[in-house]
């Protein structure tokens, strides 16, 4: 137990040492959105029986999630699809924008050297956010018109 302890301490040291590198803590974020945005690319979650699997809350349940339709949201906006990206998952999309926001503090807080602060600081983001997923969760999965057309 020890061993497995002492490994994830280090693991866990390596990750914030490069978390707070000026350079490398960025480009590390960028490889690994790089790299989700190129899975995401060639994998076409657009059509049916891809290597990306469906959402297991859609298969099980058939409710969708307020994850539901993201990978096919964020395939959208790479092919520069705003319209279809809003209409898989728009509460996904202005996650997205609201994510690139804080990357542009973080990057900004290391490179002068002190924390900016963000929107994530605020007193009341937690609860916004978790509002806001509730919300689009109950309201994407109401089975009437306009809501229904929400379902993915």
């Amino acid at each position: 137990m020890s061993v497995a302890v002492g490994t994830a301490d280090r693991v866990l040291g390596t990750v914030q040492t490069v978390s707070r590198h000026r350079v490398a803590g960025p480009a590390s974020v960028f490889v690994g959105v790089a790299a989700a945005g190129t899975l995401v690319w060639f994998a076409d979650p657009t059509t049916p029986g891809g290597i990306i699997p469906p959402c297991p809350t859609n298969a099980l349940l058939h409710i969708n999630c307020p994850g539901c339709g993201a990978s096919r949201a964020v395939y959208c906006l790479l092919h520069g699809d705003l319209g279809g990206a809003l209409h898989y998952n728009a509460v996904g999309v202005v996650a997205l924008a609201f994510l690139a926001v804080a990357f542009v503090t973080y990057t900004v807080g290391l490179w002068r050297g002190r924390r900016v602060r963000g929107w994530q600081q605020w007193r009341y983001t937690p609860v916004t956010v978790l509002v806001v997923t509730l919300v689009w969760f109950l309201i994407r999965n109401i089975p009437i018109s306009p809501f229904d057309s929400l379902k993915v």
